[in-house]
């Protein structure tokens, strides 16, 4: 065993032995340690700085309770947290997620995960997550109301557009951000509008941000294909999810000439032979707050399954999975390579496991991975951030185009960097690796931190 590889086992099981049970950050830790060996091999002074034990712990860990009261009256109490990784290249940012899986693994999974994608933008920010065990679904807008404000009094403490800028995630929506941004003002009695992003536009938030993760991931599936000689054109593509996310990577991929034929919710999906008819989801998600079954009583031409799982054994030539985290796992990777699939995009943080994304690879599957394929969200996150400072808004035209070229940078990159250290076409390595460098680099300028 080379003594790169024994340092990143090292590193792993001291995590492990740190903390047994946050096996979801342990699994990201390991993807992206695993792949960065050639960097270690060829910058040795990594090794001596502790630059992996730096980058595996978090600079700061908050935690905290939120009590809020319900509509009877009743006084409810719910963990927050925000851990906020790494700052090496600027703020904190992150998403913040309100749903019961949240706890502090998956947390530190997301943060050390949005480290690197943030740094796969070129902009100047650092990784962070947040978030809290509460449950939006089935909550009044008057309970999401003070369960926000309650959060937003102890999270107001530890952000600023300086040190730490939130956004929204899995349950946290323009709602949500509307009722944080409007608490965090009467708090700090100051209008800092760069200190969340995700805003309405209304309140200076960024046309095209909406749409970015979804557009941005169909930009670089689209540059990943191009590369080969293939086009988006003319395929069949299975989705996952019908969240925001989802949408717009429907959205985005019809109007680039490919037929989509899935979506699906928590509780099962449809598949819809004639291709998804978005503006019935969006009435059903976006308006109604309804469940994903509610489709085939309008189009009858489409199924219905219970249990979101079967959405992979659906044959198509790309699959984008766009709802959560390790939603396919090696079963299901199996049943797409031999239904043909050609390409996988990541719209979700990290939503395939270690041996699916093993067993693509290995069967030459193009694989777009979540840190650089879902990176347009958190981009122009960033590009909000510019225009709050700015005092000004871009067009929804000039966002965009900065997206596409933002992609296809991080596709580049990607790309190119796998090539310079002996992995051709594994934008896996390439990925982790030129975002690794970068992040070690600037740590190592900074000292000690």
């Amino acid at each position: 065993m080379s003594i790169m590889k024994n340092y990143v086992n090292n590193v792993l099981g001291g995590l492990i032995e740190k903390d047994p049970e946050q096996r979801e950050f342990h699994s990201t830790a390991k993807e992206v340690l695993t792949t960065i060996i050639p960097a270690l091999e060829k910058n040795p002074h990594y090794k001596e700085a502790r630059i992996l034990e730096r980058l595996v712990e978090p600079e700061r860990v908050i935690s905290f309770r939120v009590v809020w009261e319900d509509d009877k009256g009743e006084v409810q109490v719910n963990r927050g947290y925000r851990v906020q990784f790494n700052s090496a290249r600027g703020p904190y940012k992150g998403g913040l997620r309100f749903h019961p899986s949240v706890n502090l693994s998956i947390l530190k999974f997301l943060g050390f995960e949005q480290t690197f994608k943030n740094v796969l933008t070129g902009l100047p920010i650092g990784g962070g997550k947040g978030g809290s065990d509460f449950d939006p679904k089935g909550k009044s807008d008057r309970e999401v109301m003070r369960f926000c404000q309650s959060f937003m009094t102890e999270l107001s403490r530890h952000i600023g557009q300086d040190l730490d800028v939130p956004a929204g995630d899995i349950g946290v929506g323009g709602r949500e951000i509307g009722y944080l941004f409007g608490q965090y003002k009467r708090v700090c009695n100051s209008y800092e509008a760069g200190v969340l992003t995700g805003k309405g536009l209304e309140y200076w938030g960024s046309l095209a941000r909406t749409e970015a993760t979804g557009y941005g991931l169909l930009y670089f599936v689209k540059n990943m294909l191009e590369d080969q000689g293939r086009s988006l054109a003319g395929q069949t593509v299975i989705v996952s999810g019908s969240g925001n996310v989802a949408i717009y990577a429907i959205q985005k991929a019809q109007e680039l000439g490919a037929k989509v034929v899935t979506c699906s919710d928590s509780n099962g999906y449809i598949y819809d032979p004639n291709g998804i008819d978005l503006a019935e989801v969006k009435a059903i998600k976006e308006v109604r707050r309804g469940r994903i079954k509610e489709y085939v009583a309008t189009h009858p031409q489409a199924e219905y399954h219970e249990g979101c799982s079967g959405v992979w054994s659906v044959k198509g030539d790309i699959a984008l999975p766009c709802a959560t985290q390790n939603e396919i796992d090696l079963e299901a990777a199996k049943i797409l390579v031999a239904n043909g699939v050609k390409a996988v995009g990541e719209g979700a943080n990290m939503p395939s496991t270690l041996e699916a994304i093993a067993h693509f690879q290995g069967n030459q599957v193009l694989f777009a991975p979540a840190k650089a394929a879902n990176a347009g969200g958190v981009a122009v996150s960033a590009l909000e951030m510019s225009q709050n400072s700015l005092r000004y808004r871009w067009t929804f035209e000039e966002v965009d185009a900065k997206l596409k070229d933002i992609m296809k940078n991080i596709f580049e990159d990607a790309k190119s960097t796998a090539e310079e250290y002996g992995c051709p076409g594994d934008l896996v390595a390439g990925s982790n690796i030129v975002s690794f460098v970068k992040v070690a680099d600037i740590m190592l300028a900074n000292g000690l931190v």
